[in-house]
């Protein structure tokens, strides 16, 4: 089983409407279910991996819908913590390439206070986290205390650090912050932009080297995203394998590199791959199904309004 932890949230995505609102006029925004580990858990139901999440979710009309969502594909809700307190809102814009910006409503918030639970099931072969569980406390300090005990006891660990800058009141903190997660990382999977960010550069030298050091603190590799470009992968010894993107026409990228996050662990999984001296092993060949699989996942994604992984049917 491969366990997803985070938070889940409601996005409020703007309507699509075939004539532009009048002046002044407020946009009418969606509700849809999100929040990165909960599209991440949503597409590995889908896919068919065995999968639980790991999060807090509010008592109110939104937290049940996003624990019937997980349910609806088969995700298992067995341990999510819930709490009166309200769901965490993201209000989305869409740019004119598909592209989505967020503003937050965070503060108070049930997934805010997610405590480190007692034991995961045995058999969990994976852990996966990443995105604003590992910002915001007192519930990202029980995230990042799961995973240095998950690791600790030879869970495969992935980080996808899904950056969201008006979230982050201090870069560098956080930047020191996710150096310290990396020696309990197996796969850290990451956006360009979000490389750009977290090596403080847009110089494309100093984002290789910061990649080739973030190599060298832990993780077994480290796949960049680089939309309709493609995935690439940056092993051990330092050679580089990429795929091109699948060429679609994009409604949106909202749930896109989620989806990337779950294709490569269903993909992994199927090549027995979910373990670091595994994945060091890994060939090019395979190397090139895995992260193929995840650009043709991410494009189905990508052709749809909001967070809407495909299922395996989708992919065959």
């Amino acid at each position: 089983m491969i366990v997803v932890a985070g938070e889940a949230l409601i996005d409020l995505v703007p309507e699509r409407t075939s004539s532009p609102a009048a002046e002044g006029q407020l946009p009418a925004l969606r509700p849809a279910r999100g929040g990165g580990p909960y599209n991440t858990a949503l597409a590995l139901g889908r896919l068919g991996s065995p999968t639980a999440f790991c999060s807090r979710v509010s008592t109110d009309g939104f937290g049940e819908a996003l624990l019937e969502g997980l349910r609806k594909d088969g995700v298992d809700t067995a341990l999510v913590q819930r709490g009166e307190e309200p769901t965490t809102l993201a209000v989305a814009s869409i740019g004119a390439d598909g592209s989505a910006g967020y503003g937050f409503y965070v503060q108070g918030t049930a997934d805010r206070l997610f405590t480190l639970p007692p034991s995961l099931p045995e058999g969990v072969s994976a852990l996966s986290l990443g995105t604003c569980s590992l910002v915001l406390e007192p519930g990202a300090s029980a995230y990042e205390e799961l995973l240095r005990r998950e690791a600790a006891r030879g869970v495969f660990t992935t980080l996808d650090p899904n950056i969201r800058t008006g979230l982050i009141p201090d870069a560098d903190a956080y930047r020191a912050r996710f150096h310290g997660w990396l020696p309990h990382i197996g796969l850290l999977k990451l956006s360009i932009e979000d490389a750009r960010w977290l090596a403080d550069s847009e110089d494309a030298g100093d984002v290789e080297r910061a990649v080739g050091a973030w190599l060298a603190a832990g993780p077994a590799a480290v796949v960049l995203t680089h939309g309709e470009e493609g995935l690439s992968v940056r092993r051990q010894d330092g050679s580089v394998i990429s795929v091109p993107g699948e060429r679609v026409d994009i409604v949106d990228t909202i749930g896109a590199g989620d989806t990337v996050n779950a294709a490569l662990l269903h993909r992994l999984a199927g090549h027995q791959a979910l373990s670091a001296p595994a994945l060091a092993k890994l060939d090019e060949a395979a190397w090139r199904d895995v992260l193929g699989f995840a650009a043709r996942a991410a494009a189905i994604t990508c052709s749809r309004a909001g967070a809407e992984p495909p299922y395996a049917s989708e992919l065959v």
